[in-house]
């Protein structure tokens, strides 16, 4: 059977792409994984225990919509972390990590029409995939705003006309920014929700790398519209253990945001979602109850950031990030400066262009690779150094 003409011409996804690259050429030296944004730091010795001792949850079907346990935490994290109040029957449903929930929030969220013409998806340019694949999924119009150095590497949806705002149902911002590391401030979730609020289009702010940052918390999208007193359905955000926790496998994440956006939500999950195994939720639930692994992991990635920041800090043009852990390095061409990396050294990064749209010369990603600083930091100086002194 063919496949369906919506996914027919969808581009190979990033990963993919990057073995046909590579993996049909020889390494230069010992390989150093720098592509994928995988934590290695550890994450907490409890969580073992707390799931054993959970163990015969196994044997049940977990609760689809997060325990009434789990969900309470979340809140409660929500509030230590934001200053917002959320009614954890409501407000919070529980995922299998985050691409779960940004995938099925435009299924649940994006209505077929808007002022009676075919809906639009904004996502920024380079972005994650799966804002892409929700567009097409749901019939929408992907629009591809670029988030470049010329507007602090984050969209501006401001931009556009007023021909394709009127169209919009649904935006997404990922901040902390991935590949970019930029952060939105408060300005910028105000500026947003107040387009947002004009032309009645929902925000998903994918938050997973709210925890992992140089000085200053970045501020939330919830945060920011509680205190403006905009539509309580106007945002939803998206919060995982994997970065913040170094809990990739443990497919713990969170959506949060009002009443009615939850209850679509629940309700499509009801049909088709996979839920985290009880003994998993029973972990989780402690994780997102303790800070101090938190700021452990934060203090690593820091000097990661201060190496980075000395061994390519005379490089033309790098910005070392505000937050996150990937570093987005400026290239003449991503993909040859990728292969030539790997041919020479052993290091392997990810060419920019496979995390954005456009035809040659209009990518915005091109002219970049994206760097994960997810290793231990003697390796990561390493490598770095090894990079800056093959490519610069």
């Amino acid at each position: 059977m063919d496949n369906p003409a919506r996914f027919s011409n969808l581009p190979a996804y990033a990963f993919p792409r990057l073995r046909a690259l590579l993996d049909h050429h020889t390494p230069g030296g010992a390989v150093e994984q720098m592509t994928i944004g995988e934590p290695k730091h550890a994450f907490p010795s409890w969580v073992t225990d707390i799931i054993v001792e959970n163990a015969a949850g196994f044997n049940n079907y977990p609760n689809n919509d997060g325990t009434d346990e789990l969900r309470a935490s979340c809140a409660n994290w929500v509030k230590r972390r934001y200053g917002v109040t959320l009614d954890p029957a409501t407000q919070v449903m529980s995922l299998n990590g985050t691409r779960e929930g940004l995938y099925n929030a435009a299924m649940a969220l994006c209505p077929e029409v808007k002022n009676g013409q075919t809906p639009v998806i904004l996502t920024p340019n380079p972005f994650y995939q799966v804002y892409m694949v929700a567009a097409i999924s749901v019939g929408a119009e992907p629009v591809f705003v670029p988030a470049t150095a010329a507007t602090g590497y984050l969209p501006d949806y401001a931009a556009l006309s007023d021909d394709v705002l009127n169209r919009v149902t649904i935006a997404y911002i990922c901040s902390p920014a991935n590949p970019q590391g930029s952060v939105a401030n408060r300005d910028y979730w105000a500026a947003l929700i107040t387009l947002a609020e004009r032309y009645d289009f929902r925000i998903f702010a994918d938050e997973c790398y709210s925890e992992i940052y140089r000085d200053t918390p970045p501020p939330g999208a919830l945060e920011v519209a509680n205190a403006m007193g905009a539509d309580p359905e106007r945002v939803t955000i998206f919060h995982s253990l994997s970065k913040r926790s170094n809990l990739p496998g443990l497919r713990s994440g969170f959506v949060a945001g009002g009443p009615q956006s939850i209850k679509a939500m629940k309700q499509l999950r009801a049909y088709n979602g996979a839920p985290s195994p009880s003994p998993l939720q029973a972990a989780a639930t402690q994780v997102w109850a303790d800070e101090a692994h938190v700021v452990e992991n934060r203090a690593l990635y820091q000097e990661k950031y201060a190496v980075a920041d000395q061994v390519l800090g005379s490089v033309h043009g790098y910005q070392g990030p505000e937050a996150g852990f990937f570093l987005w390095l400026p290239v003449k061409d991503g993909e040859a400066a990728t292969l030539k990396l790997w041919q020479e050294t052993g290091v392997r990064v990810l060419p920019g262009a496979y995390l954005s749209q456009g035809a040659p010369g209009q990518n915005p990603g091109e002219g970049f690779i994206r760097v994960a600083l997810v290793a231990p930091k003697e390796n990561t100086q390493r490598a770095l150094t090894t990079l800056r002194d093959c490519l610069y």
